[in-house]
């Protein structure tokens, strides 16, 4: 059987392994057709095997088009049918229109090529190549390490930094303040950033407003006192085309280290002060003449206090020189055959001290390939083995749920809908569900889950609720109560609120009717995951906002149950590809159209001058009854951030010369818990007019009559941080409005706020954000504590989707990793999970 055959059945087994969702390659099934039909076509030799092809492709195409997962088991069941030959062709099955042809011949490969070189017939599925750089990358030399002297090899890289040369336990610990712990570690702590001492500019060519690295001779130093009786040290720098003065606050010992005329290295933001160039605090280090004569470009590494650059880079090198041709590269030859990525050593020599930009590029593009493939499939190791233990199925009849639906109060969008009999189908098996419910603010997403949780009630389970804020946790305590209440349960609901705020009284009352299950649904917060509370029978646990949660958190709430169901749920726009590589132990669910009567906020982007015009607008609202939000970046001015607005400052001059008859409220995560739960409630009431508040407010206020929100800043924030502040509005009946004051005019933050003015749709936003800036806050949904992604190179969809489509065929055919050729594979995934990843 041809190769793309099997690479397709191995596709199909993947697709029916996750519920027929269609997510088994990237794109979906209909989008993988026209890829695989070329290849498959080619490898073709009989006209039967043409017919076989084009059916199998008009059936992958209308796949999506099946509603109902009966249907898509069928498709799925009939073309592997087909495929190993238990089914017949249809007797009017029609000849193919694919051009006949002699096949080429098969050339072997070379006699002295190892055994294991992919020939024409063994050769799997070719994915799209990764981004490629000017030339094609290193390739990776065959493996001359025996399997037993690998795994010792990657044993010896365990070992603690003291057997390196010259670290002793005071440098070991100056080390381990940056996560250095290990002679692994020293591998794979990259060069934050690299200084090309063939590229720097001349003093003389420096323009106010720049950040770059500049190299010159100190021609003095002297101590001086500025404004405020403040003193610094002002270096004055000459490399014979201008002079650069530098200043160094609250730095006075620095006096001793520079030296009359020694050259030295800074970083840092050209000013101008007085008509003389100007740098305030940049980074610096001594010049290395050798650097500077042999034109190289220089890795610059994070440091630590009494760990200078130069110590740091000696260190490196004697790792690299001693290590980086030894390390064994655990990923599979197939992989790197078929992605024709640079060899592991190599690319770990030139990601640290690279011999030009084009070999960096080639490096990191592997060395981020790793990292996106490593943690996939660590991802979905980890859902097999959480899924291996058995949950309880919670199963209702057809003509039961179209009794809860037709209590809702509105018919719910198809989007919706899809979602629910997703959810559905998942609970009534034993196997637990662990799915991901993504919509936009508005969306509906608590109306689905106010579902599932009644039919967790309806099969005489309970079930728990918890959410980021006690305000939070009591508006779902009132929107979900409701919605119970009116379902056909709702006579059988015992529904209680669990908090912070809750009194010991009532909270006593709660823990036991949670342990003896009278209480068969609780919302709350982290409350719900205390020691004292004890579940007699949890079979759902539903999350909200679930990246405000830490892995402990999720993973306490879990605990409480036989292995419940979860739904997490977030409101953060994430790109399908992205998603599906942060989230591969989730299964994932979009509702991306609003239910009906939501009227999109308009938006509008204003100038620093229309500052007033926004005030009066603002004013004009508020005597109409409607309130208003108005959102700084920081709690507090900052020196170092001059012409960013500050939410106490400002709060005091809106209260008294812009606003002075209003009522003003002020909100910041600087403020206790308690106090923020208060000012919200406040708001919310309807008794403050105007609240002035930094980012908390991003998530967790839902104030229907609030009609106007005004982001001051607006550049130094994300789009998709933008378009959850601009959910704060429009969340009643009254037409509501976003204005946007931004302090940049730099064309990447006039296109972001632009794409805020022209869209509401926050998927489409997400796609935009991720182009240009990289993941960002997206990141952090997943992410709690340290960051999963060391080079973070997912600023790639291409790069994504490759490492995303190799780590679902790898695990496809062997989801244990226990073929030989993936058992040091196996070592480095579970080497990246202990160490990194977020495995909740």
């Amino acid at each position: 059987m041809p190769s793309a055959l099997e690479t397709l059945v191995k596709i199909l087994k993947l697709e029916q392994d996750t519920d027929y969702n269609n997510t088994a390659v990237i794109g979906g099934l209909q989008s993988f057709a026209d890829h695989w039909a070329r290849d498959a076509h080619q490898q073709a030799k009989k006209p039967e095997h043409h017919q076989l092809i084009d059916e199998i492709i008009r059936t992958m195409r209308e796949y999506p088009a099946l509603e109902a997962l009966e249907d898509r088991h069928e498709s799925i069941k009939y073309m592997m049918g087909r495929i190993m030959g238990r089914i017949p062709p249809p007797a009017d099955l029609p000849p193919s229109d694919y051009p006949s042809h002699e096949p080429e011949p098969v050339v072997p490969p070379p006699t002295d090529a190892p055994a294991d070189v992919p020939t024409a017939e063994t050769v799997a599925e070719v994915p799209p190549p990764a981004p490629a750089p000017k030339s094609l990358p290193r390739r990776r030399k065959p493996q001359p390490l025996s399997p037993e002297k690998a795994r010792q090899v990657l044993d010896e890289l365990q070992a603690p930094t003291t057997t390196l040369h010259r670290v002793g336990d005071k440098m070991a610990e100056k080390l381990s303040k940056l996560g250095i712990e290990t002679v692994s570690d020293m591998l794979f702590t990259f060069p934050r950033r690299y200084d090309d001492y063939t590229q720097m500019k001349p003093l003389s060519q420096l323009k106010p407003g720049e950040i770059v690295t500049v190299a010159a001779a100190v021609r003095s130093v002297d101590r001086k006192v500025g404004r405020g009786n403040r003193p610094y040290l002002l270096v004055v720098l000459d490399d014979e085309t201008a002079l650069l003065q530098v200043a160094f606050f609250n730095q006075p010992w620095l006096q001793r280290q520079f030296k009359r005329g020694s050259q030295v290295v800074l970083s840092g933001t050209v000013d101008i002060f007085r008509g003389q160039l100007l740098m305030t605090n940049p980074e610096w280090e001594m010049l290395e003449r050798e650097n500077l004569h042999t034109g190289r470009i220089v890795p610059v590494y994070p440091l630590t206090k009494g760990l200078s650059a130069r110590t740091i880079r000696r260190l490196m090198r004697q790792v690299i020189d001693q290590w980086a041709n030894r390390i064994p590269d655990t990923m599979p030859e197939s992989v790197l055959e078929r992605t024709e990525l640079a060899d592991l050593g190599w690319s770990l020599q030139q990601v640290h001290f690279p011999n030009s930009f084009d070999e960096l590029e080639q490096a990191r593009q592997r060395l981020s390939f790793d990292e996106l493939f490593l943690f996939q499939m660590g991802m979905m190791g980890n859902r097999q083995e959480w899924q291996s233990v058995p949950g309880q199925p919670l199963r209702v009849p057809d003509d039961w749920l179209e009794s809860l639906l037709v209590t809702l109060p509105y018919t719910l969008t198809s989007a919706q809908e899809q979602a629910l009999d997703r959810i559905r189908a998942d609970i009534a098996r034993d196997v637990p569900m662990n799915r991901l419910l993504q919509g936009d603010v508005g969306s509906g997403k608590t109306v689905v889950a106010a579902a599932v949780l009644a039919i967790a009630v309806q099969n005489g389970k309970q079930a728990a609720f918890m959410a980021p804020t006690s305000i939070l946790a009591e508006q779902h305590m009132r929107s979900v109560g409701n919605l119970l209440h009116q379902s056909p349960v709702g006579d059988q609901v015992q529904l209680r609120l669990l908090t912070g705020n809750t009194s010991e009284t009532e909270r006593q009352e709660i823990y036991a009717g949670l342990a003896d299950g009278s209480i068969n649904v609780v919302i709350g917060t982290h409350a719900l995951i205390q020691a004292n509370v004890e579940f007699r029978d949890l079979a759902l646990a539903v999350i909200d906002e679930q990246h405000r949660f830490g892995v402990e958190q999720r993973g306490s709430l879990r605990g409480k149950g036989t292995n419940p169901h979860i739904l997490v749920m977030t409101a953060t726009p994430i790109p399908r590809t992205l998603a599906l590589t942060l989230y591969a132990d989730l299964d994932l669910s979009i509702i991306d159209e609003m239910p009906p009567g939501r009227t999109p906020v308009e938006t509008r982007v204003l100038q620093n001058v229309e500052r007033e015009r926004a005030y009066s607008f603002i004013q004009a609202q508020i005597d109409k009854g409607r309130q208003a939000f108005i959102v700084y970046p920081l709690v507090e001015a900052s020196d170092k951030l001059e012409d960013v607005g500050a939410a106490v400052g400002e709060y005091e001059r809106l209260k008294t010369e812009i606003f002075p008859k209003r009522r003003v409220g002020l909100l910041h995560g600087q403020m206790r818990p308690a106090e923020k739960d208060a000012v919200m409630k406040t708001f919310a009431a309807g008794e403050i007019d105007i609240l002035v508040s930094t980012s908390v407010i991003e998530v967790g206020i839902d104030v229907p009559n609030a009609s106007v929100i005004l982001i001051e800043n607006a550049d130094r924030f994300g789009l998709a941080q933008l378009h959850q502040f601009r959910g704060r509005v429009g969340r009643g009946e009254h037409k509501s409005f976003c204005l946007l004051i931004a302090e940049s005019v730099t064309p990447e933050a006039t296109q972001r706020l632009t794409a805020m003015e022209k869209t509401t749709d926050g998927f489409k936003l997400a796609e935009i954000d991720w182009s240009m800036r990289g993941p960002g806050d997206m990141l952090g949904v997943r992410q709690s504590g340290d960051s999963v992604f060391r080079l973070a190179q997912i600023v790639n969809p291409r790069l994504v989707e490759l490492a995303q489509r190799e780590a679902r065929t790898v695990y496809a055919e062997d989801p244990a990793l226990e073929q030989p050729e993936h058992h040091l594979l196996a070592r480095r995934v579970d080497m990246v999970l202990k160490r990194r990843a977020d495995v909740s």
